[in-house]
């Protein structure tokens, strides 16, 4: 009798699964007060892109520091 083991396929490329962030919300939040804000208060616009903006931010940089843990060529 084989060992089911030896049956198995080796396995291919591992699935890249971003991890958990905050920075998603955060950037919601700080939009929904930035399109509040044109309509009610400037100080609410300006609280929400003061939000928005390092969010974006921080979020690229993260992004870009996952691209690069990938493999080459992936």
């Amino acid at each position: 009798m084989s060992d089911p083991d030896e049956s198995v396929p080796p396995t291919g490329e591992q699935v890249h699964v971003p991890r958990p962030s905050w920075l998603p919300v955060l950037l919601a939040v700080g939009l929904m007060l930035a399109l509040i804000g044109v309509t009610i208060s400037i100080v609410l616009t300006i609280i929400g892109l003061l939000i928005s903006l390092p969010v974006i931010v921080l979020w690229i940089r993260s992004t870009r520091e996952d691209m690069s843990e990938l493999p080459p060529g992936h």
